[in-house]
């Protein structure tokens, strides 16, 4: 057994995933079952990664619809502990690998720090190239995202264990793919094993790998130092306004490699003093607007969570964490009069300001 290998396997390992992957849950079935025998569950689990016996469950499929309508597909509770052991071990090697601005899903990066640089960097230059993948997570190439983890991972029982995961999401979000056909392609293209379930802690680390050549073509061969990438939402920034118009056509077919296509239409090169969506906020230079229907969706849960609360429905703890966790969100922008106006109208506590 290799040392990586040996390093997931480990019982400090196996019970530090099962504490990870249960923080914030221990009041759902799935977690208070698993912590019921958490002993005998880790060692069966343990032995299971031993004996290359392992096997994912099926996975759970639903629909959210903020900010737009996506297919989450939540995995066995015994499945996420093994996400966390797997990634405790080998995503600190790929962090050597990543480049500084890449910010989502990352320990000390985050939206709002991604926010910060986004509006650094819309001060100091004047235009703006902003692009996002399409169908981003269904369309992640199982082949080549193997053979990228496989470029920093050597151990056989690591590599056995990632092909027991990707293998486990192949086709779970095949119905949000819309088939696209690449240079070179015939028609078993289709057949190619792609996406990863959005909700695993691996599709989101894995996210960041596949996109890490793409990260490294911007910054070295397009020589754009000034970009920043959140999951599939990336932005160049520069002052020749032709530079970087020629700078989409090359990204097109770079990211084309990587089996992957971009909103064209929506790519444009804007004026940073105009603003730039970005992560749910408009960002200008000076200061960062709400996005409109941002404050529109979170109104109506408001008076939904209300009538809720006041039919005992939840508790107030529910209401309230709903409430603070939307506020600790928009206050990264200039919104005091918006939260003002939204709190007069549907007014719950004195901490909901």
């Amino acid at each position: 057994m290799g040392a990586m290998f040996d390093a997931i396997c480990a019982w400090d390992n196996l019970s530090l995933a099962y504490r990870l992957a249960a923080r914030g849950k221990r009041r759902r079935a799935s977690a208070a079952s698993f912590e019921h025998q958490l002993a005998d569950r880790l060692i069966a689990l343990q032995a299971q990664l031993r004996e290359r016996s392992y096997r994912p469950g099926a996975y759970c499929n639903f629909f959210i619809h903020e900010p737009k309508r996506r297919k989450i597909s939540a995995a066995p509770f015994q499945d996420r502990v093994i996400h966390h052991a797997l990634c405790n071990v080998i995503e600190p090697l790929f962090e050597l690998h990543f480049i500084t601005h890449s910010y989502a899903n990352r320990t000390g990066k985050g939206t709002h720090r991604a926010l910060d640089r986004l509006q650094t960097w819309g001060r100091r230059y004047r235009y703006a190239l902003r692009a996002d993948v399409v169908q981003h997570f269904p369309s992640l190439d199982h082949a080549l995202l193997r053979a990228k983890l496989a470029r920093v991972i050597e151990e056989d029982e690591v590599l056995w264990l990632i092909d027991a995961i990707l293998d486990s999401g192949a086709g779970v979000l095949a119905d949000q793919y819309s088939p696209v056909y690449f240079p070179g392609d015939d028609l078993l293209a289709l057949c190619r094993p792609r996406g990863l379930p959005i909700g695993n802690l691996t599709s989101q680390f894995w996210s960041n790998v596949y996109l890490n050549d793409f990260d490294w073509f911007v910054q070295r061969e397009l020589g754009c130092p000034a970009y920043l990438r959140y999951v599939d939402d990336f932005v160049l920034f520069g002052d020749d306004k032709r530079q970087l118009w020629s700078c989409k056509q090359r990204i097109i077919a770079r990211l084309a490699q990587e089996r992957l296509t971009i909103h064209e239409a929506q790519t444009q090169v804007v004026p940073t003093r105009g603003g730039i969506p970005w992560l749910g906020f408009v960002v200008y230079p000076t200061h960062r607007l709400l996005k409109r229907r941002n404050a529109v969706n979170f109104t109506r849960r408001l008076a939904a969570n209300l009538e809720a609360y006041q039919n005992g429905r939840i508790s107030f703890a529910e209401l309230d964490a709903s409430v603070q966790g939307w506020i600790n969100h928009a206050r990264y922008a200039d919104s005091w009069g918006l939260r003002e106006h939204v709190f007069a109208t549907h007014p719950i506590s004195p901490r909901a300001m």
